[in-house]
């Protein structure tokens, strides 16, 4: 009879055993499934939202934003605003984003003097590393302005260029982001790069209702490098032309998209102005 329980107790604990064991790999294999840092884009839909022109006022409600949806998402920081504002820089990284370098002052860089092209991209790269730990890989130029020159020179700091494929115009629909709405949903197809900017409270707002939207259609929300993998110094990725849609995105009842607070928006946050590169615009909204 003892022997008999005793083979009992064991034949029990090896079942437990493996229940615990699949009950692992089912968890790693549903983790790896979902997480953003693991999932693999080549068997799910994927999109990469990227945010130009931060630090500013926004960044930390758009980080609980995205983080509140376990998303990740790439910005492309400006240098100066970083040197201003490190800690933001900092608090981006720790949130688990990935950060771009989008020039020192924010210039046209394909029109400035070719002898000051190559300090807007290290000055850059230098504030973020300075702030963050770790110098970027990836770089975009204000507007998608570049030239053999500013990659030539990109190539040489180790940085290859990232541009997009989605264009909703959020910085023109600041008041109107029924129209972004409508730009992400019928240009947003698996494998986009979508650009945004953190110096609108509106866009944020957008973030905030279109993830959900995003989620529902099956959608995983992955940084650049995650969805496009490693990318060779000195190229480009992206343009301002779209492919036919894939997967149309498919509306969700309101009543599964969040409310907004009952508050006005803020004014757009500006970029600081250009001191020392005669004739050019910083962009953004204008300097307060």
């Amino acid at each position: 009879m003892g022997a008999m329980r005793l083979w009992w107790q064991a034949a029990a604990l090896a079942a437990v055993v493996v229940i615990v064991a699949t009950t692992m790999v089912f968890a790693a294999r549903h983790r790896q499934a979902t997480d953003p840092d693991h999932v693999d884009c080549e068997r799910v839909k994927c999109v990469a939202l990227t945010f130009d022109d931060g630090p500013t006022p926004f960044t930390d409600r758009l980080l609980r934003v995205l983080t509140s949806y376990n998303a990740k998402a790439t910005f492309f920081l400006i240098g100066n605003k970083v040197a201003a504002d490190p800690a933001a820089a900092r608090r981006i990284a720790d949130a688990g984003m990935e950060i771009g370098n989008h020039t020192w002052e924010h210039p046209n860089m394909s029109t400035i003097p070719l002898m000051d092209i190559a300090s807007q991209l290290s000055k850059g790269s230098e504030a973020i590393a300075a702030a963050t730990g770790h110098a970027p890989q990836l770089y975009r130029p204000a507007g998608g302005l570049s030239s053999e020159a500013v990659r030539s020179a990109a190539a040489r700091q180790g940085l290859a260029e990232i541009l997009w494929d989605v264009i909703p115009f959020d910085w023109i629909n600041d008041s109107n982001t029924a129209a972004t709405v409508y730009m992400l949903k019928t240009q947003i197809k698996p494998g986009s790069v979508v650009l945004l900017h953190d110096t609108y409270s509106s866009t944020v707002d957008v973030v905030y209702q279109f993830i959900p939207v995003l989620l529902a259609n099956g959608y995983h929300l992955v940084t650049v490098s995650h969805l496009l993998g490693p990318r060779p110094p000195g190229s480009s990725y992206g343009g301002r032309v779209n492919g036919p849609p894939v997967n149309a995105l498919v509306d969700i009842p309101a009543s599964r998209i969040p409310s907004l607070p009952g508050t006005p928006s803020p004014r757009p946050a500006p970029n600081l102005p250009i001191t020392d590169i005669p004739n050019q615009s910083a962009g953004g909204p204008p300097a307060q």
